[in-house]
């Protein structure tokens, strides 16, 4: 299913059950595990856990949390004490979860020898002895049924009882409303509402599970746990954030404060003041002191985004935040003390620029102690780009309150084809522009994607060209950027606040693109 890890931070394990815990008792001490789950900690590692503490209280050698595969008809072992296979997967009416699946309703069997809906296969598979079970349904807030909690043989060979069965109940209900607070229930949901589509691994809401997001994946959970500075280079719509926040999230000050600063949002004369705060009188209007994104973050995770557009004078100060934790605000002379861990990210050859002056060499290796590379969409493979457009039309349909319509076979073939420069975001804007424009199907001709040309080699892999519409005329994507830039100025009379909300980029990364085109900024 993904990555996984052995045990759940320090900071996230649970408290102890009580040994002989009532309904109550199991109630009021599961509540906080929905905490848990929203700031997105290991969601395996959490939920192994989980199971063990359920054990624990249920006086039980194993328990097992099943979970429905809507496309299979099947469910299968989402945490489980099964030291000898990796998981399991049984039909629904099979065995005595598929039974509870099935009908809904709750087993307890003290003696599964003889019994038609105890599978007894499992227990040859894992060389295991079932003496007693109980399991229950596990259902929704809607009422709709979708994995099964199960214990295994009660400790000191005793049969579990009507008590147990009201206590798994009630246990049941507070893992599902935790559960239906991460990314694994959407995850689910999407899966049930597009029975066809391969249901993906969701890491700290980041959907997809190809070979270069493994790898990614990985390093982030090698990096998180630890103070290190991380450096994410990507193209523009990578989603460069997301993971940022992954590793926030999976370390140590998970508890504090993400702060972002969008570099290419601020204008190079504000950065400074965003960072580092103000004190008064330090300019014109400054009336007041004003801490900065560093004093907010104190204890926790800055993150500076597009750290490329980071003017000289702010680069130097940050390099002495990142040596020695400190920093004095603008116009002032007493030296703070910070601790805080830096994340930064850019879409920007930041050795080449370290070549032509425009970034300080020693900053550069400072921000790069763990470096990493994410990959655009089109290098993550179609089964990925099915996830996200799935999702996207299901997320969609419920932010503009329409129906989900349905995906043509003849547009998912459009879309995986399909280079896609501008990423994730790219994606998402056009699944979002087709869920609206769609009367319940969406079709080829409802995606605002450039045409090709049918009459193009074979060989020549479609979306490496734009076809300009109207003319035929074949070409890079460089100069599609340029036009449809200048054409957004145009219609905008040349207010580039404007042309850059249009765009969905920043006024200064626009001035940078600008600039590129040979176009001077005229402010």
């Amino acid at each position: 299913m993904g990555p996984h890890c052995d045990s759940l931070p320090l900071a996230f394990e649970l408290p102890p059950l009580p040994v002989m815990a009532t309904s109550s008792d199991v109630t009021q001490v599961l509540l906080p595990i929905g905490g848990l789950v929203g700031r997105e900690v290991d969601l395996d590692a959490f939920l192994q856990t989980l199971m063990d503490r359920i054990a624990v209280t249920m006086q039980a050698d194993r328990g097992t949390l099943w979970l429905l595969d809507p496309a299979r008809g099947e469910l299968f072992s989402r945490a489980a004490h099964l030291p000898e296979v990796s998981q399991i997967r049984v039909k629904l009416g099979q065995g005595v979860a598929g039974y509870v699946a099935e009908r809904g309703e709750p087993v307890n069997m003290p003696n599964p020898r003889g019994e038609s809906r105890f599978f007894a296969d499992i227990d040859r598979m894992t060389g295991y002895r079932t003496s007693t079970i109980l399991a229950v349904p596990l259902r929704d807030s809607g009422g709709a049924l979708y994995g099964v909690l199960q214990v295994l043989n009660r400790r000191g060979g005793e049969r579990f009882t009507d008590d147990d069965v009201e206590r798994l109940m009630a246990i049941a209900v507070q893992v599902s409303h935790a559960l239906q607070s991460t990314s694994l229930y959407q995850e689910l949901q999407r899966a049930k509402e597009q029975p066809h589509a391969p249901v993906g691994y969701f890491f700290n809401r980041i959907i997809g599970e190809s070979e270069p997001l493994k790898v990614i994946y990985r390093l982030i959970q090698k990096a998180a746990p630890t103070d290190a500075t991380v450096l994410l280079r990507g193209e523009s719509g990578c989603g460069k954030e997301l993971f940022a926040r992954a590793v926030h999230v999976n370390g140590p000050r998970r508890d504090k404060p993400f702060v972002k600063v969008d570099c290419a949002a601020l204008p190079a004369s504000l950065i400074e003041n965003e960072l580092f705060g103000h004190e008064k009188g330090a300019f014109t209007g400054a009336d007041h002191r004003v801490p900065g994104k560093f004093e907010a973050a104190d204890g926790g995770t800055v993150f500076i985004d597009e750290i490329g557009e980071l003017p000289l004078p702010v680069q130097g100060k940050l390099l002495r935040v990142l040596q020695d934790r400190e920093f004095e605000r603008v116009g002032g002379t007493q030296t703070l003390k910070v601790d805080v861990r830096i994340v930064a990210a850019t879409n920007r050859d930041l050795v080449k620029m370290v070549g032509e002056g425009k970034f300080r060499e020693d900053l550069y290796y400072r921000i790069k102690v763990v470096e990493l590379v994410l990959p655009p969409l089109r290098e993550r493979g179609a089964e990925d780009i099915e996830r996200l457009t799935r999702h996207f039309v299901a997320a969609s349909a419920k932010r503009h309150r329409l129906p989900m319509p349905r995906l043509s076979a003849a547009a998912l073939e459009r879309l995986k084809r399909y280079r896609w420069p501008g990423n994730v975001r790219e994606l998402e804007n056009c699944i979002e522009s087709a869920v609206v424009l769609s009367e319940g199907e969406i079709l080829e001709e409802h995606l605002p994607l450039p045409k090709v040309v049918s009459a193009l080699p074979a060989a020549m892999p479609l979306g490496d060209v734009v076809v300009l519409e109207g003319t035929g005329e074949l070409l890079p994507l460089a100069e599609v950027e340029k036009r449809h830039i200048l054409r957004v100025l145009d219609s905008v009379k040349g207010n580039r606040t404007a042309a850059a909300k249009v765009l969905q980029i920043g006024r200064n990364t626009l001035g940078r693109k600008l600039k590129e085109y040979g176009i001077a900024d005229e402010g």
